[in-house]
């Protein structure tokens, strides 16, 4: 079987060489209703202008407005058409979709644009932008089926085949009582099964799991994930069904945080991309380096401190990045176990104690199989490499493996306790992110190494 993308490739291909080469508009169209919309999509850029104003025509709007949603940037080709036919490709798509291109065109030209849209297209957008874009509201799409308790059967899969025609999210359909709010759902399945003559409300479950509008994305991941469902109900407080979340917008919406989380780990405060400008990415940048720097002078100085030890046991000096690596190297670890548990808005202290406690058990032993690794390959190294007596070689690796089961247990702790901290604080776990733990622990990790240098080589040892 041929690999994806290469099959894709020629897909496109293929499609780029029948617009340029297909003659009619008629014969044009029937030869590309084998291809994918996205497929369409990734050729667009294979175009000239003219070519894609010629297939824009010949497939007309709905089918445009179904490409378009498949574009990274589909500003650039909708600048190409005029605002009449610009307009009507925004009324075909789904109200996310369209939400979604309207943020990256000028204000003033998407005013125009809302004014030349129908009222229920121009009432679901403006709906959807009114959310902040952490919320629920601002992920929901109005793509879906929608009926009326009082329904029978029969007149139920007739309103389902009339709003098909403008929906294709039919899996599920939503049910609404005489008040208009939300009642519960019915599965497509279970229509299709029952008799003409069977009772409506036995097919409708009204337990069926609900988000609400203003949640926080970030807040009902966990319970997003957990339903399982190809779509969820959104409703505001007054039960009244505003729209709803589909699979594909969880599996965005599930990226865009692990995205964003990512990006604060690595001392971001949102992902970058090749498009931000210059000062957006030092506005993003520069306070945490400027923390980092202050924190980063305080280990310079913790160094300066043991300036006596090092002058008078250079050797010691070969082995601080071994240990300051691997006590950042442990902190990042626990860390970003300590951020995922904390995803479960559920988790008790008593759970995050017992986290605490575990990863400093992990910690204490690595640090004993690393450390006890270390004071046997560092003797042996200071003895045969640099020439050192035995005594003195295994007394450097003895201070060294210490020093490294030491900082590897309160790096653990550190990794945990802090993102733990911030959460309680109410301040996004995900800020303690990576080069902020590991300048902790490296500071952790010189005093660790010196201190003991200073204590088991010089006062206890007395080697100098």
């Amino acid at each position: 079987m041929k690999n994806m993308d290469v099959l894709q490739d020629e897909n496109i291909q293929e499609i780029i060489e029948l617009v340029k080469t297909v003659k009619g508009p008629r014969k044009l169209k029937t030869a590309l209703e084998d291809y994918h919309d996205a497929d369409i999509s990734y050729a667009l850029e294979g175009l000239t202008k003219e070519e894609r104003l010629h297939l824009y025509q010949v497939l007309g709007a709905e089918r445009v407005a179904d490409i378009f949603s498949y574009l990274e940037e589909p500003d650039e080709y909708l600048s190409e058409i005029n605002i009449q036919q610009a307009a009507k490709v925004i009324s075909e798509m789904d109200v996310d979709d369209a939400v979604d291109l309207l943020e990256e065109i000028d204000d003033e030209y998407e005013a125009k644009l809302l004014d030349m849209l129908g009222r229920k297209e121009s009432h679901d957008i403006r709906l959807i932008q009114s959310y902040d874009e952490d919320e629920i509201g601002a992920k929901m799409t109005t793509n879906f089926i929608v009926i009326h308790r009082g329904l029978t059967v029969k007149q139920a899969m007739k309103e389902l085949i009339r709003q098909s025609e403008d929906n294709d999210n039919i899996d599920t359909l939503y049910v609404i009582d005489d008040k208009d709010l939300f009642y519960g759902e019915i599965d497509l399945r279970d229509l299709i099964r029952a008799r003409e003559n069977d009772d409506l409300d036995k097919l409708i479950i009204t337990g069926y799991p609900v988000l609400h509008d203003h949640e926080k994305i970030e807040n009902v991941l966990e319970d997003i994930k957990a339903y399982a469902e190809l779509s969820l109900p959104v409703i505001n407080d007054q039960n009244e069904l505003l729209g709803v979340l589909t699979a594909q917008d969880i599996i965005e919406t599930v990226d865009e945080e692990l995205s964003e989380d990512y990006a604060k780990l690595a001392g971001l405060t949102n992902e970058e991309d090749l498009n931000e400008s210059l000062i957006d990415s030092m506005r993003k940048r520069l306070p945490w380096l400027c923390a980092l720097l202050v924190l980063g002078m305080v280990v310079s100085s913790v160094v300066g401190i043991f300036e006596e030890v090092v002058a008078q046991i250079a050797v010691i000096v070969c082995f601080q990045s071994l240990v300051l690596d691997m006590a950042g190297n442990v902190g990042t670890q626990s860390l970003a176990v300590t951020i995922r548990v904390l995803m479960d808005e559920d988790i008790s202290a008593r759970q995050k104690l017992g986290l605490v406690l575990k990863e400093v058990r992990v910690g204490l032993v690595n640090g004993l199989i690393l450390g006890g690794a270390s004071f046997i390959f560092i003797g042996l190294y200071v003895h045969l490499f640099k020439g050192y007596a035995t005594n003195f070689s295994f007394a450097v690796s003895a201070c060294v493996g210490i020093a490294l089961l030491t900082a590897m247990v309160i790096s653990s702790l550190v990794g945990t306790t802090v993102p733990i901290f911030f959460k309680k604080v109410n301040i996004d776990p995900a800020v303690a992110s990576g080069p902020f733990i590991t300048t902790i622990n490296d500071l952790v990790a010189v005093v660790s190494y010196y201190g003991m240098a200073w204590l088991l080589l010089i006062n206890i040892l007395k080697l100098v």
